[in-house]
C-alpha cells in the first residue's frame, strides 16, 4: 500500500539524508511530499490553534504518515515539535497521521539499545514512544524494512491515541 509521507529533519544538519530518503524511498511510497515549513513560513507569535492548522492543512495535507529523522539537534528545532504537534491533530480536512523516528548515524543513540534519550530526542516524539503512538528505528535502507515502519505507523493512527499533552516550542531551543 503506498503512503504519502511528510518528513521532518533539522534543514541545516541533516538534509543530506532527507535526500537521501526521498531519493531511495519516493516511489516506494507512492509520494514523499516535498514541502516543509521554513523559517518565515509561519508567524511564530501566532496562537497555538493557527500555528498547528496551517501546518496540518498547508503542509501535512493528504500526508498518512510522518517520518522523523532524528540527527544530533532535531530535538531543539521548533519546526520538528510543530510539524509533530500537526501530524497528532485531526482536522475537518485532514485526520491524523501515524508518527515514527529514524535515529541517523550521527546521532549519539544510533544502534544503541535501551530506553528513549529524551534529553536528545524531540520531546513530542519522545512522548508518542512512551504511549505507543510511534516507533523509533536506527537508519536503513533497506525498502522492506522501512516499507514495514511506514505501514505499522499508518496502522497506529487509528488504535492508539496519541500524547498531545505538551505545548508549542515559541523558539529553538540549544
Amino acid at each position: 500500500m503506498a503512503h504519502r509521507v511528510f518528513i521532518s529533519f533539522h534543514h541545516r544538519n541533516d538534509d543530506n539524508y532527507r535526500n537521501i530518503f526521498q531519493f531511495r524511498f519516493g516511489n516506494r511510497f507512492g509520494v514523499v511530499a516535498p514541502s516543509t515549513v521554513s523559517d518565515g513560513d509561519i508567524n511564530p507569535y501566532a496562537d497555538d490553534e493557527t500555528i498547528r492548522r496551517r501546518i496540518r492543512d498547508d503542509y501535512l495535507r493528504d500526508t498518512t504518515v510522518t517520518v522523523v529523522l532524528v540527527g544530533t539537534e532535531t530535538w531543539g528545532r521548533k519546526h520538528v515539535d510543530w510539524e509533530i504537534a500537526s501530524t497528532l491533530r485531526h482536522t475537518r480536512l485532514n485526520p491524523r497521521s501515524g508518527l515514527l523516528g529514524i535515529i541517523l548515524p550521527s546521532h549519539p543513540s544510533y544502534r544503541r539499545r535501551g530506553p528513549v534519550d529524551t534529553v536528545t530526542m524531540p520531546a513530542r516524539l519522545a512522548d508518542n514512544v512512551g504511549c505507543g503512538y510511534a516507533q523509533l528505528y536506527d537508519w536503513s535502507e533497506d525498502d522492506g524494512d522501512v516499507s514495514q515502519w511506514v505501514h505499522q505507523a499508518f496502522l497506529r493512527r487509528d488504535t492508539v491515541e496519541p500524547d498531545q499533552s505538551r505545548e508549542l516550542f515559541r523558539r529553538n531551543r540549544n
